[in-house]
């Protein structure tokens, strides 16, 4: 395996060929998750001069020149010819590469890192079709390769399948939410019942590498507090800014900017801070569960009415004055910690799934740097 390095350039060549009669040929994008995709742009393009196209047959590669450094590219393996959009590079790949080989290597570590390194461009990273012939690979006999690609492909789909295991455990939770109070008719704001209503700190303070952590939209991702940040505090400061942000086990926080309506709980006592794109509301617990109003804000009725209250067009933004009036449901409390049982029981079966699939993430992480580091 520890083959000489060759460049990529000679067993790729470019392919220019454009959809100069305007024929009736599927629209296709590339993006990181999805790779090749239909209607990715919903209807924009259908207005558009579709001769100008790039056309893409089956076994040949596509990239957007500036997306391709946050891994946008794949091979084409929908139809016999599908057209992507002009600002693409297209390429066909020699049969002595297969496809899904120099897949797995462009979207490698080392492929990554390289083209941040080497990408040009004054408002967005651009990798022209040239820079990527330099790039240096190990090609082994086509049947080896063909080896690797099965052994990535089977740890990939185990990946997918827990991927989807989680997704599968979250809409049984917002499935047994409407299950349970899909018909209650007892309906209150969330001014209602919190006590506080306020976003993080809106002055960004000093930070440093080490300290109390301060958290971003993207530490709420996945719905629940996550810790990992490269912004600090200091202790001097968090007693400073924590006056007007007094955090404490219980409170719920909500995502307001970008990637916005994910609630999570603060369920442990550590000390941290946040940035103004958090919303934060401390419930009055004699009303209402932590646990259930987490559930009711992710809950179709209550996203849906995120979605409803988000305004702006450049940034769309959930500002708390709109937060402050979504209605929830508010059933006994009995029924409110029932349904606490049910998350925390369906919390435990999370936990062990996201185990095994950061076991086997980190398993084909190890092997992509082993075979394209």
């Amino acid at each position: 395996m520890w083959m000489k390095k060759v460049k990529l350039g000679d067993y790729i060549k470019e392919y220019t060929v454009r959809n100069k009669n305007s024929e009736d040929i599927p629209v296709y994008s590339v993006t990181n998750k999805q790779g090749f995709c239909r209607d990715y742009f919903g209807k924009e393009v259908a207005s558009k001069d579709k001769s100008i196209y790039k056309i893409v047959p089956k076994g040949y590669f596509a990239y957007n020149p500036s997306r391709i450094n946050v891994g946008s590219v794949d091979w084409q393996r929908n139809e016999e010819r599908v057209i992507v959009s002009p600002l693409y590079n297209v390429f066909s790949v020699s049969d002595k590469l297969e496809q899904q080989y120099l897949y797995y290597y462009l979207k490698s570590g080392f492929a990554l890192q390289r083209i941040n390194a080497i990408a040009t461009g004054s408002v967005r990273d651009n990798l022209k079709l040239d820079m990527l012939c330099e790039f240096p690979i190990r090609i082994p006999d086509i049947e080896e390769q063909r080896l690797i690609v099965e052994k990535l492909d089977t740890i990939n789909k185990i990946i997918r399948l827990q991927e989807q295991e989680l997704k599968t455990l979250d809409d049984l939770v917002n499935a047994r939410f409407v299950e349970m109070f899909g018909k209650c008719h007892n309906m209150a704001t969330i001014e209602d019942l919190c006590l506080i209503i306020t976003d993080g700190t809106h002055n960004p303070p000093k930070f440093q590498d080490k300290g109390i952590p301060f958290i971003f939209v993207s530490n709420l991702a996945d719905n629940k507090v996550t810790y990992n940040t490269e912004k600090y505090i200091s202790e001097e400061t968090y007693d400073e800014i924590i006056k007007r942000t007094p955090i404490e086990k219980g409170d719920v926080l909500l995502s307001t900017v970008g990637s916005y309506g994910h609630p999570a709980i603060v369920v442990e006592d550590k000390k941290f801070l946040f940035q103004r794109h958090i919303a934060y509301m401390k419930p009055k617990h004699d009303l209402i569960d932590s646990f259930y109003l987490h559930g009711a804000l992710l809950a179709p009725d209550g996203q849906r009415q995120i979605e409803e209250k988000v305004k702006g067009i450049a940034q769309k933004t959930l500002n708390l004055s709109e937060i402050r009036k979504i209605r929830i449901p508010v059933p006994s409390m009995d029924k409110q910690k029932e349904f606490k049982t049910f998350i925390e029981t369906i919390a435990k079966s999370k936990v062990a799934i996201q185990k095994s699939l950061e076991e086997t993430q980190l398993l084909f992480d190890s092997l992509m740097q082993k075979y394209f580091g």
